[in-house]
């Protein structure tokens, strides 16, 4: 039998020119960020619900507990951001490269995502529940726990990723590839529909798979 044909996501790279760098920047809540870099600066307890950042770099930029609520980032590189509270709720992302993200509780329910990578890291909790993914890559990533409930994904690929407990209650996926990554736990498992595993990770679900069905294995 021939293998499935997965659709794989389509991720536009980013491309940054003429940044200006910006040491001490004036954060406030909706305003407009154009053709940035940041190094290593503070976010910490700011207030940006609604702020948009566009062709902007982020090195090394800590954004513990400050409120990103409806921002935008579009066409951004984030380098090792780091934030033990990350307050990011329905945020939207477009042609976004994270590397190396360090995150306790990543609070991103509701967004938006599109051809969004996130490459490396280590991150405890990630919520995305009722988030709508497009186009997404997640490789080499560490995850204590991946809410994706309620959230709608199509050409999401997780590869060569640990997580602990993936959620997928009520999710609409398509063409979603687990194939490569490992889970210890998954929440959910009508809301695999849509995904693709291979003949490994199948053997490891076969219980979870049988206690969902009612099959009793003797």
């Amino acid at each position: 039998m021939a293998a499935a044909k997965v659709a794989a996501p389509k991720i536009s790279p980013v491309r940054l020119e003429e940044l200006r760098d910006d040491d001490a920047p004036d954060f406030q809540r909706g305003e407009r960020y154009d053709g940035v870099r940041l190094t290593r600066v503070s976010a910490d307890g700011e207030e940006l619900s609604g702020a948009d950042f566009i062709e902007c770099e982020f090195n090394g930029v800590s954004f513990n507990e400050a409120q990103l609520r409806g921002a935008t980032f579009r066409e951004c590189i984030l380098a090792e951001p780091y934030a033990p509270v990350f307050m990011a709720a329905r945020t939207s992302w477009q042609d976004v490269e994270i590397t190396n993200p360090r995150w306790g509780s990543a609070e991103l329910y509701e967004g938006i995502w599109r051809s969004v990578r996130i490459d490396g890291g280590k991150l405890d909790y990630v919520n995305l529940r009722g988030s709508k993914l497009m186009d997404v890559q997640i490789s080499d990533c560490i995850i204590n726990e991946l809410d994706l409930g309620g959230c709608t994904g199509t050409r999401v690929a997780l590869k060569n990723c640990t997580i602990g407990t993936l959620d997928v209650t009520g999710a609409k996926l398509k063409d979603v590839d687990l194939r490569t990554s490992e889970f210890r736990g998954i929440n959910g498992l009508a809301g695999l529909a849509g995904v693709v595993i291979d003949d490994y990770q199948l053997s490891l679900m076969a219980p979870l798979l049988a206690g969902h069905l009612g099959i009793r294995v003797v």
